[in-house]
């Protein structure tokens, strides 16, 4: 049987667009820092107003983090991305948000198929069986519609498009076109990966999602501009770097 080609020492950028995560963001942080593999891990403030930028600035100072950016006005979750985006140097890049609904713990699975050369981006799901936090139906349904419908669009048959875990071979990730600034970069990025026939692939992770209560930011009006998104990303495709 032929061995698989694998490259057991890639670094992981992990990028963590933060924005007022104050109760969460150095507990994240710490998490990850656990993951047992090389990383680089990039925050970027996305100009919080509740005290994270000065954690994450203590936290540059310990070590725990490797670069800390801030960005002098909110400029949204996808700008955040882009910005760390730009400055990252691992082999392969993957987004963690700042509020612990995503376990780092799974990040390694994540990365095996890009080590083993077989695909050039990994999905993350939050629907192909692993354990999750019972929440909003409406939510559920809007997921699987935004993800039907950007199949569609796209010819994949993906199960989970708006998981923040998406991680991409660094030197795919720096030559898409990305342009969105807020929760549009989802579609984007998705829709970008299928116009560059990137191989990708779905592995089932653990989800812990949060109440408005306690911090969840996106509404049912990033939904309907979701919508919106997967028409403009997918009719309009931009020349790529």
């Amino acid at each position: 049987m032929r061995q698989e080609r694998r490259s057991p020492n890639m670094l992981l950028s992990v990028i963590v667009p933060a924005y007022n995560e104050v109760a969460t963001v150095e507990f994240a942080l710490r998490r990850i820092r656990q993951v047992p593999l090389r990383l680089e891990i990039i925050a970027v403030n996305d100009a919080s107003t509740d005290g994270t930028r000065e954690i994450l600035d203590g936290l540059a100072e310990t070590g725990l983090v490797d670069r800390v950016i801030h960005h002098a006005q909110n400029r949204g979750k996808g700008a955040a991305i882009r910005t760390g985006i730009a400055v990252a140097t691992g082999d392969a890049i993957v987004v963690q948000d700042a509020d612990l609904e995503y376990d780092p713990a799974d990040l390694p699975a994540l990365l095996l198929p890009i080590r083993a050369r077989q695909a050039d981006a990994v999905y993350g799901s939050r629907f192909q069986g692993g354990p999750h936090r019972v929440l909003y139906f409406w939510h559920f349904v809007g997921n699987r519609v935004l993800t039907l419908l950007s199949n569609m669009f796209t010819n994949l048959n993906l199960t989970d498009l708006e998981t923040c875990y998406k991680l991409v071979r660094a030197d795919l990730m720096k030559k898409l076109p990305l342009s969105s600034n807020r929760f549009g970069f989802e579609v984007e990025i998705t829709a970008r990966l299928a116009q560059a026939s990137a191989r990708i692939w779905e592995i089932p992770i653990s989800y812990s999602g949060r109440t408005y209560a306690e911090g969840k930011k996106i509404t049912w009006r990033d939904g309907l501009a979701a919508l919106f998104h997967i028409l403009r990303y997918n009719l309009f495709v931009p020349r790529t770097k």
